[in-house]
């Protein structure tokens, strides 16, 4: 399953409906109610973050992953971003994957290309098969 943020600019939500895989989206109100996840899952998640990186990581995103049960089902992440800001190119990914100890497995600029999908579904595909799951659950 893969569980995504995407905000009001609709760039992951591209990359996601590219996909065409089961996804929950994180609510764009830190307000709103974290959905429950009960089984594994890969984070989709872009960066937003000042020159520095700080700010990175979006707070619906660090909100569910404050939580012990959601982050003990994370199994990856993959992270975009925007190639212009140089070595912090997709660094919400590279933050979340240290911090939860899990591989950071792909990232993508802004809605992904063509290519960005096809590898993706792959690597998924082979990922959930280790995982026991399918691609379509």
């Amino acid at each position: 399953m893969l569980v995504y943020y995407s905000s009001a600019s609709g760039n992951t939500q591209r990359f996601i409906q590219q996909l065409g895989l089961p996804a929950i989206r994180l609510p764009i109100d830190t307000a709103a109610p974290t959905p429950k996840i009960e089984q594994p899952f890969v984070l989709v998640c872009p960066t937003y973050a000042d020159g520095e990186g700080k700010g990175a990581i979006p707070e619906p995103v660090r909100k569910a992953l404050n939580d012990k049960q959601t982050r003990s089902l994370l199994i990856g992440v993959i992270a975009s971003g925007n190639r212009n800001f140089g070595e912090l190119f997709a660094h919400a990914g590279k933050l979340i994957a240290h911090k939860c100890g899990v591989p950071l497995l792909y990232r993508f600029e802004l809605a992904g290309t063509r290519n960005d999908v096809l590898t993706v579904r792959q690597g998924l595909s082979k990922l959930w098969n280790y995982h026991g799951q399918s691609i379509s659950e």
